[in-house]
């Protein structure tokens, strides 16, 4: 049997809306809060958002990775490779190597955390740590991230 919908409940059309360029700040630090708050999908949202205005925001690039790998579970759906085409587009080399050694640490924890075995998290580990390893060798004077990891 169909029923009708009245009006008032068919669905509403929707138009995506642009956000300013002036309010990246505070866009930002609500990217790093839903990420506190392990609400992920919410920042990778925001940071498409971002990205929409200005494809090529270095900071939007980092924080999108980041906010997909928060999203890891050690599963063969993970976005590894979109992770990594983000950070290999980011223009300091610096960032760059930190940023690929952060993808192979968080990618090889989903790993564990996912029961996989030695032979598999092995690799991803010192993949990491090579990543780190170069980071640190360009860091700047006042950056100790990489020899913290």
């Amino acid at each position: 049997m169909l029923y009708e919908v009245p009006a008032e409940h068919t669905p509403m059309e929707f138009q995506l809306k642009t956000i300013s360029k002036q309010g990246f700040a505070e866009v930002f630090s609500k990217v790093a809060l839903y990420r506190s708050l392990n609400e992920p999908e919410e920042a990778e949202s925001i940071c498409h958002d971002i990205l929409a205005v200005e494809p090529e925001n270095q900071l939007a690039q980092r924080m999108l990775g980041l906010a997909i790998t928060d999203q890891f579970t050690g599963q063969p759906a993970d976005r590894y490779a979109e992770v990594e085409r983000l950070f290999e587009n980011l223009a300091d080399p610096y960032e760059r190597n930190y940023y690929k050694g952060l993808l192979y640490e968080r990618r090889a924890k989903a790993q564990m955390r996912a029961r996989r075995p030695p032979q598999v998290l092995i690799p991803l580990f010192n993949q990491a740590m090579l990543h780190f390893k170069e980071a640190e060798k360009i860091r700047p004077a006042d950056n100790d991230d990489s020899v913290l990891r």
